[in-house]
This record gives structure tokens, C-alpha cells and sequence, in this order.
């Protein structure tokens, strides 16, 4: 059964990363397009092809402090994505996460009356065929140098419970789980065994109750069943973006909480629907206003250069 994270740790920033994101916080950058994929994956067209570097693969997990030289391999590749769309990093800062070695992390910490939210960007360097060429070939040990103009990543807002500050820095966020159990059995059997989890489904039943009727956003859902809590799913990445957006999350939260315990029961049983009784009573009941939120975002299809399809956002 899969662990759902509790706490994010803080366990090493990089100054010299930051120093940019500071250097770089009153310029303008290139324009960009923001993308999802096929396989759902949310990415920044770029206006030009960047290399990424070649990384180790492998971290011990127990060692907090990345090893010199992938501090020296990141620093030229987020020196140019920073310089190219400051408005993204613009106040975040950067955090070396042990446990994922290839997505460089960014926080900022936000509060609404006396609720914390994080905000978490992750970049994702992994390698990926259909959307990269190799420039250098990796091995076991350290992946390939490779040339894409797409890059990928996912940035949220998650409610805290604590937030956790040891010698006057904040050493970790305690993310407040408002949602017991996603995990809901298992089907198949042998090597097709798989775990049944209910999270897709929360997802889309947070997201269609508060997206106007028949609005059609897929794949994207502004709101998102992640580490049993209610997050909410960033696509306005700069600074004045993150925080109009982040009232919706707020407002969400407080209309979904009292009820989250049916939510989840009734999801448990049965996929979602919108036919479902429980939506369709909340649904009634959701104010009026939410009908203007986003009623400018749109997604619109399109093939790539390898006809595969994928979709452009606009809000």
C-alpha cells in the first residue's frame, strides 16, 4: 500500500540558486506557452531549446545535502530558466528534496486569516523520448544530457496544519490530511495486481463542483485530491497569479470540509458521476460566484510534430 507524505522537510537550499531567483525577480523574461500532454502531464512550451544536464540518478536518501557535483551540473540550467521566465520563480525558494533528485523543488508559504498554505513548484528533468533529443548519452549512473524545448513540472497549493522553523528557519510543513483514506483495496491477481485508489475521483468531483455547468477543462482540474488533503492545481505561476488564485482554495476548503467524510464514503462505493445524488444536492448549493472564476480558462486541443495530441491552456 502506497505512503501518502505527511511532511515536506526543508532539509537544504542552495544559496547560490537563490541568489538568481533574487538577481532575476524584477526582470522580464521570454514568453511561454503552458501545455499539458497526452498522458496528463502539465509542461512550459519554451521559445527555445534548453539543455538539461546530465544528473545523477542515484541519491541515498539519508544524506540531506546534494554532492558538489550535481550542485555544479543545476546551477548553469536553472541560471538560464530562471533568467528566462523570472515571473515563475519570481519569491519562491529553491530546496533540495533527497528523495527526488530529479526534480529541483520551489516553496513560498502563504496565509489566509490563521489557515498556512505552501505553494510547491517541482520541476521534472526526467527524460522523455517523444519530447527530447539526447545530446550526450548517460549510463547507469547519471542520466543523459538531453535538448528539449518542453519542460515539465507541477506547482500546488497545500493547506498546513504546522509549520515547523528550527534556529529561525523553517525546517518543515506539516500538510494538513483532512481525508482519511484514499487507498480502497486492490484487484487482479499475481504480477497484475494493482492497488485501487480513489483519488482521480475526489478530484474530479472537487473540481466539477465548483467549475461552472458543462464547462469542460480536461485534463486539467483546478482542484486535486493529493496527500489526503484538498490542493489546489496552479496554472497562473506568477507572483500577482498565485495569490488571486489562492482565495478559491480558501473559499473550497471551507464549503468542503464539513462534508469531505460523506464525499469520500460515497466515492468509495461508486466512481464519480455528477449524476450522483450527493453532487447534485452540493452542487445547488454552491454560491453563484464560482461561476465566474474561471470562466475565461479554456483548453484547447492540437497534434504536435509527432501527431500526438496535446492541449494548450489559456486563463
Amino acid at each position: 500500500m502506497e505512503q501518502i507524505l505527511k511532511e515536506i522537510r526543508i532539509q537544504y537550499v542552495d544559496p547560490q540558486i537563490n541568489q538568481v531567483i533574487k538577481n532575476n525577480s524584477a526582470k522580464t523574461g521570454h514568453p511561454f506557452k503552458i501545455c499539458y500532454s497526452q498522458n496528463e502531464e502539465l509542461f512550459f512550451q519554451l521559445p527555445c531549446k534548453m539543455i538539461v544536464p546530465s544528473l545523477p540518478i542515484h541519491h541515498e536518501v539519508t544524506k540531506n545535502k546534494p554532492e558538489a557535483a550535481y550542485i555544479k551540473a543545476l546551477f548553469p540550467f536553472m541560471n538560464n530558466i530562471i533568467a528566462m521566465m523570472p515571473e515563475v520563480f519570481e519569491e519562491l525558494v529553491y530546496f533540495f528534496d533527497p528523495e527526488e533528485n530529479l526534480k529541483p523543488c520551489f516553496f513560498k508559504l502563504y496565509k489566509i486569516e490563521d489557515q498556512q498554505y505552501l505553494y510547491l513548484l517541482r520541476l521534472d528533468l526526467l527524460f522523455r523520448p517523444q519530447y527530447a533529443n539526447i545530446v550526450e548519452y548517460g549510463d547507469n549512473d547519471n542520466t543523459h544530457t538531453f535538448e528539449s524545448d518542453k519542460l515539465f513540472l507541477e506547482a500546488n497549493f497545500i493547506p498546513l496544519e504546522k509549520v515547523n522553523v528550527v534556529n529561525n528557519k523553517v525546517s518543515s510543513f506539516i500538510i494538513k490530511q483532512m481525508i482519511s483514506e484514499t487507498w480502497v483495496g486492490e484487484r487482479g491477481r499475481g504480477y497484475f495486481l494493482q492497488g485501487i485508489w480513489i483519488d482521480d475521483e475526489l478530484s474530479k468531483f472537487f473540481s466539477k463542483l465548483f467549475l461552472p455547468t458543462g464547462k469542460r477543462t480536461y485534463p486539467y482540474y483546478p482542484f486535486l485530491c493529493k496527500y489526503k488533503t484538498l490542493c489546489q492545481n496552479v496554472i497562473h505561476f506568477s507572483t500577482k497569479g498565485r495569490r488571486e488564485i489562492l482565495p478559491y482554495l480558501h473559499r473550497a476548503l471551507k464549503f468542503l470540509t464539513p462534508i469531505l467524510p460523506r464525499i469520500e464514503k460515497e466515492l468509495k462505493n461508486q466512481s464519480f458521476s455528477e449524476d450522483l445524488d450527493i453532487f447534485k444536492t452540493l452542487k445547488q448549493n454552491v454560491p453563484q460566484y464560482w461561476d465566474k472564476v474561471w470562466q475565461n480558462l479554456t483548453l484547447t486541443p492540437y497534434l504536435n510534430e509527432q501527431d500526438m495530441k496535446e492541449f494548450l491552456v489559456s486563463a
